[in-house]
């Protein structure tokens, strides 16, 4: 939970420095490289520092590609939506994500919810529409409709990138993963740099540099997470991110989330845990099957 816990506020971090280099004039582009480019330094060092460089080889090139497509684009809608809107309403909105995930597994895996799951989704739609205020004064906000529709379409695109994960974790490492992700990603982003990249001061290599370094932290941090304790225990950790947000858009954009954002955040974190607590009681329920018909067997 600690790491957890510390992953959350190197996303919030991160999440800053893309909002301000947006600010000074850097091109998603150029922020999206640095993320990548940089962020191979701590996973490199990570890599060398436990199973070393065997654990990269893989079979399944094809799919990794198709990983950094999907999760290239999570990052750059999530990145835009980050920029465009006040970082406690777009950290709120990610929070969609789970949702979004439930209704992939159902089209694509053919994994039904039940209705506690069904609810779920109901309900953390409700909150995104009360964030959102339809008809509401942000609605004539310029900017801020396709703000809240990118933020969205980020979300829905992260829990593609999580499908494709459970796909790739059969047959490869957690390492292979990280790894292939930021080195491919070098190939498109390196193309498009050609065309948009560009010099900066001082602050702004220091923005880009600091956007890479902390989001490989952060990556770090959440996969170790995950390796000390269940799935179960370090999510709900995640939404202490509303809280690192909220503090440092007040302290550096001035920003303070109005109730509505903060009544709509509850809801759709209430339906986020929903549905984690629905998964893991059918695996409780599925392991629990598994173990009567083994014993049976036996």
């Amino acid at each position: 939970m600690a790491l957890r816990l510390a992953a959350t506020v190197a996303l919030a971090v991160m999440f800053a420095l893309v909002k301000l280099a947006a600010g000074h004039g850097v091109h998603i582009v150029e922020t999206l490289f640095y993320r990548q480019a940089f962020a191979l330094i701590p996973i490199t060092i990570w890599i060398m520092a436990g199973p070393g460089f065997s654990v990269i080889r893989t079979n399944h090139v094809g799919i990794h590609v198709s990983r950094m497509m999907v999760g290239l684009t999570a990052m750059t809608l999530n990145f835009l939506g980050m920029a465009m809107l006040p970082l406690a309403e777009a950290t709120s909105i990610g929070f969609t994500t789970p949702i979004f995930a439930t209704l992939l597994a159902a089209l694509i895996l053919h994994e039904m919810p039940g209705p506690w799951r069904w609810g779920a989704v109901l309900a953390g739609f409700i909150g995104v529409l009360i964030i959102l205020r339809p008809g509401g004064i942000n609605m004539f906000v310029p900017g801020h409709v396709h703000g809240a529709a990118i933020a969205l379409g980020g979300a829905a695109m992260t829990a593609a990138v999580s499908i494709l994960i459970r796909q790739l974790t059969r047959t490869e490492a957690t390492h292979s993963i990280v790894f292939w992700f930021s080195l491919l990603s070098m190939v498109p982003l390196g193309l498009l740099m050609l065309r948009y990249g560009q010099m900066h001061d001082a602050r702004g290599w220091l923005l880009l540099g600091g956007i890479g370094l902390v989001g490989g932290i952060a990556q770090l941090f959440l996969t170790a997470s995950l390796r000390a304790a269940p799935v179960g225990v370090v999510l709900p950790v995640d939404y202490m991110g509303l809280i690192w947000s909220a503090i440092l858009g007040w302290m550096l954009f001035g920003d303070q989330p109005p109730t509505a954002t903060w009544i709509g955040a509850v809801v759709i974190i209430a339906s986020g845990l929903l549905i984690l607590w629905s998964e893991q009681r059918a695996k409780a329920a599925s392991t629990s099957q598994a173990t009567s018909i083994d014993g049976i067997a036996t």
